[in-house]
């Protein structure tokens, strides 16, 4: 059954039978289980890659089932962490990869625990920030990675090779990539699925060790409009870049520039992380909340006043849904968990 499985990809030659043993023994973390994560993580199970590992701090809600093509409206009404339900959707898909799914947010501490044996990070995150972790990440121990981004009916991708392509960071600085967001111009699938399409097939070249066949540069377009372009960026490499320079210092690692406050892409909701992190006793804070409809899972708690919802994960973060005002979030979150 499994030489039929991948039949056909084995007689594409730059794969073939040797090419899909090595995407078998293949280990990629995915950050992100949304529209890009989703879409990326179906195309590596189908093609056979051994072991992935999912990482995303969200539950699914009504709004993403548009473009976030694993979930049902099932998994809407059971609030089921995106992690959860994508590894459910994927192993009925591929029973024979090992699927991990981790529903935590993606700080220092989960990168550096999550990472181990890892061959390659697909980057399907909604952020930059979190995009800057996994890149300073990823050139400290040498690990590819592959970027990632759509809004509208634009979208990108850039394959990341420490010590051989400028880094994320050096694109930044070099690149204009808009202040656009899907909160502020929304997003349609098809541009996801362009997206992931350059994504995976990247990730296939890294994976079967072709890495001449890798694109050169950053592929951005838009759908809508027709455009479609390759930016080379071989000259953009800064030998003083803080992440990938002559004597880089990641600052991403060292948590200076990370916040424990998110005001989550297309959503109006805010993240809190507390300083502090330790398992949350949601048994005991059930007994503790003020009247109001509270629904819960083995994953999470849910409560819901005529003023706001909130959802407490085991992990200590809470989702303030509502409001986009970070200072109004903290303000609800102390006057019901105190801290």
């Amino acid at each position: 059954m499994i030489g039929e499985r991948y039949a056909r990809q084995q007689l594409f030659k730059p794969i073939g039978e040797k090419g899909q043993a090595q995407l078998q023994e293949a280990h990629v973390l995915l950050i992100g289980a949304g529209a890009l994560g989703t879409s990326s993580s179906e195309q590596l199970v189908r093609a056979g890659v051994g072991k992935i590992t999912i990482i995303d701090r969200d539950y699914v809600e009504v709004s993403n089932l548009q473009r976030q093509q694993l979930f049902t409206e099932k998994d809407v009404e059971e609030r089921i962490p995106k992690a959860i339900a994508t590894k459910q959707r994927l192993q009925e898909i591929n029973s024979g990869i090992d699927i991990t799914a981790i529903v935590e947010d993606v700080q220092i501490e989960e990168i550096e625990r999550y990472s181990n044996g890892v061959d390659l990070i697909i980057d399907g995150t909604d952020n930059f920030e979190t995009r800057m972790l996994i890149n300073d990440f990823a050139q400290k121990y040498r690990i590819p990675w592959i970027y990632g981004g759509c809004v509208g009916s634009n979208g990108m991708s850039y394959t990341i090779i420490p010590g051989k392509t400028p880094c994320l960071s050096c694109l930044l600085s070099s690149v204009p990539m808009g202040g656009a967001t899907c909160d502020t111009v929304g997003v349609i699938s098809p541009a996801v699925q362009m997206v992931t399409s350059h994504q995976v097939t990247e990730a296939l070249k890294i994976l079967v060790s072709d890495e001449t066949s890798l694109r050169k540069g950053l592929m951005i377009f838009d759908l809508w409009k027709n455009d479609y372009s390759i930016i080379k960026t071989d000259r953009i490499q800064k030998n003083d870049c803080f992440s990938c320079g002559e004597a880089p210092s990641y600052p991403y690692l060292s948590g200076e520039k990370m916040t424990k406050t998110a005001v989550l892409c297309g959503r109006d909701t805010v993240q809190i992380r507390p300083g502090i992190k330790e398992k949350r006793d949601l048994e005991k804070l059930k007994k503790l909340l003020p009247k109001g409809e509270i629904k819960e899972n083995p994953f999470l708690l849910s409560f819901k006043s005529p003023e706001y919802r909130m959802v407490f994960f085991r992990d200590g973060r809470v989702l303030i849904h509502g409001t986009k005002d970070i200072k109004e979030a903290k303000s609800i979150y102390h006057k019901i968990v105190g801290g």
